[in-house]
């Protein structure tokens, strides 16, 4: 099996990377059939965004690795053979900004928007084309995939989703009015836009997968279906199994 290793900066990574690399070899990625990434999960989302063809086989070596797997140097190859893919489709963003500029990015994880000033965002959420809240009052709203829904979206108290459901969260970021409101769930093949209400006075900016835009008047998010990342977990230790951990700890 022709494997292409890389890893974060932390040293912990970098020798593991060494040590595989020399033990089982290392090609270029025109070459590889396989890429195993070392650290943490920002580093798989960073390999997910730049290699959309090759599976993807993540060893933690770093904090948290909710996308990674355990690190072990034995019987790579046969682990790597007795994986479970999971593909994930990741989402399209395009952000118009007060300088007439249009910018788009993907995100696996979440598109989120986040207040930029000391008052709390005004946003105006429409679905298909059809306003749904004319104003929502909220230090940011974000909109996640099921595998980025044990992120950001869990820690603002949204919805953890099965894989395989076909479905977004939207979730607001410390609502203030409408108080109660902590979001909806969306079909996969909606199309969902934030508009900005008093983006001078109530500046926000949007972030996709850490790459963010500032001083946005609108954002437009879809998932984007032609577009699918690899990923290859352990048996029994698949996205969907810790997913479903998750909500029970």
């Amino acid at each position: 099996m022709k494997m292409h290793f890389i890893s974060s900066s932390t040293e912990a990574a970098v020798t593991a990377a060494e040590t595989l690399s020399a033990r089982y070899g290392h090609v270029p990625i025109p070459e590889a059939e396989v890429i195993v990434a070392l650290g943490g999960d920002g580093l798989m989302l960073s390999v997910m965004h730049q290699n959309r063809n090759l599976p993807v086989y993540g060893m933690n070596r770093g904090t948290i690795g909710f996308l990674m797997n355990g690190y072990s140097e034995s019987d790579l190859p046969e682990r790597i053979a007795a994986a479970e893919e999971t593909v994930v489709n990741p989402l399209a963003m395009t952000a118009g900004t007060t300088d007439g500029h249009e910018h788009c990015a993907l995100a696996i994880n979440e598109v989120s928007l986040l207040r930029a000033g000391p008052q709390a965002a005004r946003l105006q959420i429409s679905v298909n084309g059809r306003v749904r809240m004319r104003e929502l009052v909220c230090d940011g709203a974000l909109l996640c995939t099921p595998a980025g829904s044990t992120a950001y979206n869990y820690s603002a108290n949204g919805p953890i989703l099965p894989l395989g459901t076909d479905v977004l969260a939207l979730t607001a970021i410390a609502a203030f009015r409408p108080r109660r409101w902590r979001g909806a769930i969306l079909p996969s093949t909606a199309t969902l836009r934030f508009d900005v209400l008093e983006p001078d006075k109530r500046p926000v900016m949007a972030d996709a997968d850490s790459r963010g835009v500032n001083s946005v008047l609108w954002v437009e998010i879809r998932s984007e279906t032609s577009i699918s990342h690899r990923l290859l977990f352990d048996p029994g230790h698949g996205l969907e199994e810790r997913l479903m951990r998750e909500q029970f700890v």
